[in-house]
């Protein structure tokens, strides 16, 4: 199916969110939008599966002129979408999901069939009812097909996050879509999951499926596109050859020259101001995914976590900010355990903390950017003064800080929601920054974000390092990883493989995130006899 957009215009108020944008996707094709956070690039696909109305321009499938009223129309005309936040109900199986809204009942049928003859519509959409076997036997061809591995009835809560968007794009294949649209797919995956969805993506191409694939990370682009289009500010500023180099895509991206590469003095680390020693922490079931760590970080210094996903690191982070009581050891920041205190009075510490998930821990949806920017400050001055909270004050705070840190909106005013992933990551970020702190966390600080913010990013965590506060980064990009730290701890199954220099060799710490001890790891680097797979070391990238 060919699917063009021509002149596409969308508006909210006075900004201007896509202008005059034309793409083509022919059919089998994958089309990469790129672009930075906030360039329009999901407004656009918004349009496109009828969830906005165009302020301007046509749609067209196989050079017919259509119109969407909602997404209904969209996925009638053949066009799924897999959002990067999934819409999916978390206590519903992976059938019921597929089922959900599209499935007739099997005794009904036969009366779809004549409703439908006399436009009289759906008796099955009209009772609410579904055919699970209908939608458990689809699930398990689609499943089989492409080889996602993914049980009908499991509960969604229960799967990890690359499983929850396979479920996703099964219920776009489950409706016969011809056009996939992918809306920042990896922005939530481990590396292993990332490469995993680029093969699918293969597999969907050569079953025929087109697929328009929302980015801003520079290695995927690279690795999968057939055509790119770059979209800056809500224009088209160009089209891309997928041979172009990082640095070339970059700078059409951005509008500039971008350095994928951290600038950084050395470190001059003080004393150590921060140390966990025996930390052991379960999971709701029991599991222990900490494991007796202990490690210190001292003033001035940079540590990064490394590791594959689900090793522990997070459970590390949120143990330290108290969202995790630990079973046994200790937390100690300026002479003080704060085993047993709240998050509040860790935070009244001065520990700042990036959560790994944004949008579950870090930001209230509901809330305007305005009252974001002071989650964990409004009772205090200058903001507060007795019990009432001084507007101004909290307005021309955040408005500082949004131009500070280049945030991307309309109004201070509007819900925080209404803000792309990466702005909102900029928001929680110039929050955590913006009061004197004596420890700072932060987890994946740039998942979701373009490379115009993570150059801008990285140099906010060095000039906070510089500035003299200890540093705990939790990442599993291991670019991100080399270019911030001044020391590497590497995690595998709760336990700390091994401590080692900033400048450790790629293919050590590749082999310590699959659990090789640092000593024997080295040693193998060394003699030439590391395996440098990125499928076994888990190894990822942030040129993004």
């Amino acid at each position: 199916m060919k699917l063009e957009l021509r002149g596409i215009t969308k508006r909210f108020g006075p900004l201007v969110a896509n202008d005059a944008i034309d793409v083509v996707v022919q059919p089998g094709e994958i089309h990469a939008l790129l672009g930075e956070n906030g360039a329009g690039k999901s407004t656009l696909m918004n349009v496109l599966y009828g969830l906005y109305a165009p302020d301007g321009g046509q749609i067209l499938v196989d050079d017919r002129p259509v119109s969407f009223s909602g997404p209904g129309d969209a996925v009638a005309a053949g066009i799924g979408m897999v959002h990067q936040h999934f819409m999916l109900v978390p206590v519903f199986t992976v059938a019921e999901s597929v089922a959900l809204g599209y499935e007739p009942a099997a005794g009904v049928r036969w009366a779809d069939r004549i409703l439908g003859a006399v436009g009289l519509g759906s008796l099955s959409q009209r009772l609410g009812l579904l055919d699970l076997e209908r939608a458990r036997a689809d699930v398990r061809e689609i499943s089989a097909r492409f080889g996602f591995d993914i049980d009908p009835d499991a509960r969604i809560e229960d799967l990890p996050v690359g499983a929850q968007q396979r479920v996703e794009i099964i219920k776009a294949l489950a409706r016969d879509a011809e056009v996939l649209i992918l809306d920042e797919p990896t922005a939530v995956l481990t590396p292993q999951e990332t490469d995993e969805l680029i093969g699918i993506m293969r597999e969907l191409k050569a079953g025929g499926t087109s697929i328009v694939f929302i980015t801003h990370k520079l290695r995927e682009v690279r690795a999968i596109a057939d055509e790119i289009t770059v979209i800056r500010r809500g224009k088209v500023v160009g089209k891309a050859d997928p041979s172009s180099t990082e640095s070339e895509l970059a700078g059409l991206m951005v509008g500039r020259a971008v350095s994928l590469q951290t600038e950084k003095r050395a470190a001059a680390p003080g004393d150590e101001t921060f140390r966990v020693d025996g930390l052991t922490v379960l999971d709701p079931a029991g599991t222990v995914v900490v494991d007796d760590l202990s490690f210190g970080i001292r003033r001035g210094e940079i540590l990064a976590v490394a590791g594959v996903q689900g090793n522990g690191q997070t459970e590390l982070a949120e143990a330290i900010i108290g969202l995790h009581e630990p079973r046994a050891g200790s937390i100690v920041l300026g002479g003080r355990n704060l085993v047993g205190t709240s998050v509040k009075e860790r935070l009244r510490a001065g520990i700042g903390f990036v959560p790994e998930d944004r949008s579950e821990d870090g930001l209230v949806a509901t809330f305007s950017t305005r009252e974001n920017m002071i989650l964990d400050l409004y009772d205090r001055e200058p903001f507060s003064g007795g019990l009432a909270i001084r507007p101004g004050v909290v307005r021309a705070h955040t408005a500082q800080k949004v131009e500070e840190f280049d945030v991307r909106l309309t109004s201070i005013d509007d819900p925080i929601s209404t803000l792309s992933g990466g702005n909102q990551q900029k928001v929680v970020l110039a929050r955590e920054l913006s009061r004197p702190l004596e420890l700072f966390i932060a987890s994946q600080p740039t998942r979701g974000v373009d490379v115009g913010s993570i150059e801008f990013i990285h140099a906010r965590i060095i000039a906070e390092r510089d500035g003299g506060t200890p540093c705990l980064i939790v990442s599993t990009e291991l670019d991100e990883v080399i270019n911030l730290a001044d020391r590497i701890a590497v995690m595998y199954r709760g336990r700390i493989v091994g401590i080692v220099p900033g400048d450790t060799p790629r293919d050590a710490l590749g082999l310590m995130m699959a659990g090789v001890p640092a000593e024997e790891a080295l040693a193998r680097v060394a003699d030439g006899s590391a395996v440098t797979e990125v499928s076994e070391a888990g190894e990822g990238s942030s040129h993004e």
